[in-house]
């Protein structure tokens, strides 16, 4: 072998060792790279630029819940929409309208003492009803439906069938009624909730009502906790064991208002909407 031929020869090896490591060097950088998150060199096309999330505002419907017939039932700022039962107007004391939410102020306690119960100035048939509450520890209140108001009026809260809120841990109310039928998300003194997974006082909770016709769901935190049927012989049997018994045809009637109860202590609510079903 010539002199001149093995430099050349030692000078291709050389370039292929340099070759190498350089691609060494560069698989390792990548390599770091897309352990620190960072992105890699790609082909054009096949990287993505990440879209932003979007953020709900409270009591606001977004673009697709007002084309699928959502309508607010509160605005976050004003009682519009709401009146107090057996009233004309919104109650001057109990309730206010705070950051955004329509609170009952903790008051000595008892059944629509301070301010009374609200009622939707509408009534309503076949819905589906959304909220979120946030009761205070030790606290009860419920949202009830298919709510008239009755004459003569009767003492204390207006009557209708109740989405029971309730700290069950606290309240004596828990144990009252039959096999726990006076807990969180019940149908109040009537249906036990099961399945449910409800939040802790002072923390939000998700409320989901579903009527058609005589067929009622309740969801709690987006587990459904109830479900019945009414306007049947196995419902009166139910209202007659129940403390409603003497009430006349009661849950029956074809539609309601939408009541939020005064029941003398802390709760708050927001995000209340409403899509009548036809």
């Amino acid at each position: 072998m010539t002199t001149g031929l093995a430099t050349r020869i030692l000078k291709k090896k050389t370039a292929s060792q340099a070759s190498a490591q350089w691609a060494g060097m560069l698989l390792a950088s990548l390599a770091l790279l897309s352990t620190l998150g960072m992105p890699a060199f790609a082909q054009k096309g096949q990287q993505k630029e990440a879209k932003p999330q979007v953020v709900q505002a409270p009591n606001k419907l977004t673009k697709a819940e007002r084309k699928a017939g959502w309508v607010s039932l509160f605005d976050g700022s004003t009682s519009k929409g709401w009146r107090g039962v057996y009233k004309t107007a919104f109650p001057d004391s109990g309730w206010v309208v705070q950051e955004g939410c329509l609170i009952h102020k903790a008051s000595k306690g008892g059944e629509s003492n301070s301010g009374g119960d609200i009622i939707t100035e509408k009534q309503y048939r076949n819905f589906e009803l959304e909220l979120d509450f946030n009761v205070s520890e030790g606290g009860n209140s419920g949202i009830k439906y298919f709510v008239l108001e009755r004459q003569p009026r009767p003492k204390g809260s207006a009557i209708g069938c109740e989405f029971q809120i309730l700290d069950d841990e606290r309240h004596p109310d828990a144990k009252k009624g039959k096999d726990g039928n006076r807990t969180i998300g019940s149908l109040y003194d009537l249906i036990t909730a099961s399945n449910k997974s409800p939040n802790p006082p002072g923390q939000w909770n998700h409320a989901r009502l579903v009527v058609k016709g005589n067929e009622v769901e309740h969801w709690l935190n987006g587990s459904k906790v109830v479900a019945y049927t009414r306007n049947n012989e196995a419902w009166k049997v139910l209202v007659a064991g129940s403390k409603y018994k003497d009430i006349t045809d009661f849950g029956e009637s074809p539609v309601g208002h939408i009541l939020l109860q005064d029941h003398g202590d802390l709760v708050k609510f927001r995000n209340i909407k409403i899509k009548e079903i036809n």
